[in-house]
């Protein structure tokens, strides 16, 4: 019971996806899919629980 409300929004987001034309920057994202990381440092020196990065609690 009550899915109905659940499946009617799920149809509407994929129909969505599928038929409207989205704005992609497709030189991004072949640059992130090959690795060419430009001008952006990593993502790990800011998470203090990374690998190599935990510092431990005193």
């Amino acid at each position: 019971m009550g899915r109905g409300r659940a499946k009617a929004k799920q149809t509407k987001v994929a129909r969505d996806l599928k038929y409207n034309s989205q704005e992609m920057d497709l030189d991004r994202l072949a640059k992130e899919l090959h690795g060419e990381d430009s001008s952006n440092k990593s993502r790990d020196d800011d998470d203090p629980f990374a690998e190599g990065n935990y510092i431990p609690r005193a």
